[in-house]
């Protein structure tokens, strides 16, 4: 109820997205279609994606020498999914999909995130796949690969990381040669209608999805350098080029075949969490499926030679936000779990002037303060993290269908708030799960109850699709001073306008006085960082930036929620039914708890970031 309840009130009480039914994409739609497809999704996620968590923890992909295997219940949850229809959600109708807002999409897919979020894994690599195809492929590629992907009937992958290069892609090896031979004749590949062919050498690690026997395919995406006319890659960045590389081949009309590619499983990676998302290491043309008697993996360029990175990050910032977004999810499983168990397990007495009365009998341990506090902090982190991920949704949204003005401004703000919609939840939703832990004390760290399986499946967020340190460096070097901090300002701009606006509500004032003067710590630490225009000493404190950059934002936005909340409590409707006033307390209290307990750590961050702190930057590796 609690997950179901609070979608609601951010998507319509707060969001209000029954507005995008008034643009002509959207037009079909209202708060019923938006409204059936949370009850479907919540049914398929409840009944078909739950049940398994567990058994994927437990039960791992393993290859037996010829294939990978999975639990046999793996591609029927998925098809529930998909015969749903919900991978093409927001798609146009021509593709297969309903044209929902991305908002309510991404609202869907919160609840897969929870139910399993490594079973969850597979439609969102799969999605942002398509949608890379979509965005920079021809019509050919689209028709070919992408639309399978959004069918539900191939999957889709992102190969980017090799063994010696994780975050330095310009450091990759993978090297992409023009395919003169395709046919065994010797005459150059001629046609381009499924994208220049080429043929791909090199190793990919941490590839997710990358080796199973489900779906009619795998369609992976694959960063590789072309060598230039002297016969070496091009440096840095500006070499790398994308490529649609698919399991099996296809063939000049684009049908698939039963002929592999050579592309070939190295090995599957056994990690701490996400055991039910198969995580492999990827050799590309070692010659063990030779094609057409030669070694080389049979890729087509996609978008334009040397523009790879630029291609990729379309699927690299759709998996962000997914990323910050399961976070979110797996925090808020755990939150749920332990607020139950709060509820139900007796322990101690309450503390009387006199001291304990042994004599009375034991309340639940949600009666004691420090369980309240402990609780109350994942309710601010999920339910907010929750809130950032759907804005930055309906920032996709308005990026899309809004007026040009609008548009513009949501296509900057949503640039500068995808570092922190990754990094935030992917932090804080994993100390919230490590919280959960604290509240069922030594259950919590046993399998009997799910809280540690939460902790360890929210291990990897800090660190796949962009470590956090990366996400700094992103956040501080670039996009708070790109186009003369033209995202900056608009990020301020709303700030201050809820700030405005929040000073003068009973109750919420203090609160805007509060996220005013840390808008304007951030502002003055940005400057100073940069003062000297020394790129080395502004970021050597990125990280800590990052930390307090995203907890002024959620700052923000748990004040928007509270002036939303304080609305809804003068509409009174929140006061009828099951839910009770408790509901619109509860997201005031946690707003509250923000200010409180949370704000206030972004004056030490700030601090170094000021100061441009050298103590980290300037160790020698003989000090540790």
């Amino acid at each position: 109820m609690s997950h179901r309840a609070t979608l609601d009130f951010l998507l319509h009480d707060w969001l209000r997205v029954e507005a995008l039914c008034q643009r002509p994409r959207h037009a079909e739609h209202n708060r019923e279609t938006f409204d059936a497809v949370l009850d479907l999704s919540e049914q398929i996620a409840t009944e078909r994606f739950a049940p398994l968590n567990r058994l994927l923890d437990v039960q791992e992909p393993a290859f037996d020498g010829v294939r990978v295997n999975l639990p046999a219940e793996t591609p029927v949850a998925l098809q529930a999914f998909n015969e749903a229809g919900l991978l093409a959600a927001s798609k146009d109708a021509e593709l297969g999909g309903m044209q929902l807002p991305t908002v309510v999409e991404v609202a869907s897919m919160s609840f897969f995130y929870k139910a399993s979020v490594a079973l969850a894994a597979y439609p969102m690599l799969t999605r942002g796949n398509a949608n890379t195809i979509l965005a920079h492929g021809s019509a050919k590629q689209i028709e070919v690969f992408a639309k399978g992907g959004f069918e539900g009937r191939t999957f889709g992958t992102m190969c980017l990381s090799e063994p010696q290069a994780g975050s330095s892609l310009s450091d990759i090896a993978t090297r992409a040669l023009p395919d003169v031979a395709g046919d065994g004749s010797g005459v150059p590949w001629q046609d381009d209608a499924l994208g220049a062919r080429h043929r791909l050498k090199g190793n990919k690690m941490w590839i997710s999805g990358g080796e199973h026997e489900m779906g009619e395919n795998i369609v992976h995406l694959v960063l590789a350098k072309i060598p230039g006319a002297d016969g070496k890659p091009v440096p840095g960045v500006k070499g790398i080029s994308l490529f649609i590389v698919p399991r099996k081949l296809v063939d000049q009309a684009g049908r698939i075949t039963d002929r592999r590619n050579d592309v070939a499983l190295a090995g599957l990676n056994h990690k701490c969490g996400y055991r039910g998302t198969v995580n492999t290491l990827l050799n590309f043309g070692e010659g063990r499926f030779p094609v057409h008697g030669e070694a080389g993996a049979v890729g087509y360029l996609i978008g334009k030679q040397g523009e790879g990175l630029q291609c990729m990050f379309t699927l690299m910032n759709e998996a962000r936000i997914g990323v910050g977004l399961g976070a979110t999810m797996l925090g808020y499983a755990g939150y749920e779990a332990s607020l139950e168990y709060a509820k139900q397990r007796p322990q101690g007495r309450p503390m009387g002037s006199g001291g304990k009365d042994h004599s009375a009998p034991q309340v639940p341990i949600i009666a004691h303060s420090d369980v309240k506090r402990m609780l109350m902090m994942q309710k601010a982190i999920v339910e907010g993290g929750l809130a950032l991920g759907l804005l930055c949704a309906q920032l996709v949204d308005d990026e899309l269908t809004g007026s040009g003005d609008e548009a513009e401004q949501a296509g900057l703000l949503l640039g500068l708030l995808t570092p922190i919609a990754k990094s935030w939840p992917s932090e804080w939703a994993q100390e919230a799960n490590s919280q959960a832990i604290q509240i069922l004390g030594g259950y919590g760290y046993t399998r009997d109850f799910p809280v540690e399986q939460h902790w360890r499946d929210n291990r990897l967020n800090m660190i796949h699709e962009g470590t956090h340190g990366i996400q700094g460096l992103d956040l501080l070097g670039r996009k708070v001073v790109m186009n003369g901090g033209k995202a900056l300002a608009v990020l301020a701009r709303r700030i201050s306008q809820t700030a405005a606006q929040a000073g003068h509500v009973e109750g919420l004032a203090l609160h805007a006085n509060a996220l005013a003067a840390a808008l304007q710590k951030v502002g003055a630490a940005t400057k100073a960082a940069w003062a000297t225009n020394e790129p080395e000493a502004a970021l050597a404190n990125a990280t800590p930036y990052l930390q307090a950059f995203g907890h002024t934002v959620m700052a923000w936005i748990w004040l928007e929620l509270a002036l939303a909340a304080k609305a809804a409590q003068s509409a009174g409707h929140w006061d009828l039914g099951p839910r009770g006033p408790g509901f619109l307390r509860g997201k005031l209290a946690a707003a509250d708890y923000f200010f409180a307990y949370e704000l206030p750590k972004i004056d030490a961050w700030l601090g170094v970031v000021a100061r441009r702190d050298q103590t980290c930057a300037q160790a020698e590796a003989d000090w540790f």
